[in-house]
């Protein structure tokens, strides 16, 4: 079974636990990293051609803005998932769900006969309704929610979730 991790993750100004801090890896890249370290999977993250802001509170207005008009941001480029089985999606909770970049590459992908393992990073609101909103495009196993301000500590829970679901 061949898998493949699609990642959305922002670095710049971000939220942990109460307080803003500047990052130059995203926690959702953070993860990935983990992820690739023990499995050895391709990777690919995905750009939006005009990205969020670097500041936080104008970042979160953004999304939010694109949520409720149910955009489809550009991508840079969508990748092609025609030889993978498994798709690993990571990401970031927008909102209560996935950001809409994400969406985008759901929309255009070719995700019949796949299955999605979400992961997403944030610090309280889990997964969201996320899991229901990306069971839209193609199967879901199981979720993975992760603190984002404890992601770089987290490898031996994303190494459990990937043995649960067959994935290592």
């Amino acid at each position: 079974m061949n898998t493949i991790i699609i990642f959305f993750s922002r670095a710049d100004e971000n939220y942990f636990g109460g307080s803003m801090k500047y990052v130059e890896v995203g926690n959702t890249e953070i993860a990935v990293g983990h992820i690739t370290e023990l499995t050895g999977y391709d990777s690919f993250k995905l750009e939006m051609v005009q990205p969020y802001s670097a500041d936080y509170m104008t970042c979160i207005d953004e999304a939010k803005a694109h949520l409720r008009e149910k955009a489809r941001p550009e991508l840079k480029e969508i990748p092609d998932v025609s030889d993978y089985d498994n798709i690993i999606l990571a990401y970031p909770n927008y909102w209560g769900t996935a950001p809409m970049a994400v969406f985008t590459f759901l929309d255009n992908a070719d995700l019949s006969g796949k299955t999605i393992y979400p992961l997403c990073t944030n610090e309280g609101s889990g997964l969201g309704k996320s899991v229901s909103d990306i069971k839209k495009y193609a199967n879901v196993g199981e979720g993975l929610s992760l603190t984002g301000s404890g992601v770089k500590n987290a490898k031996p829970t994303i190494e459990k979730w990937l043995k649960n679901n067959g994935l290592i």
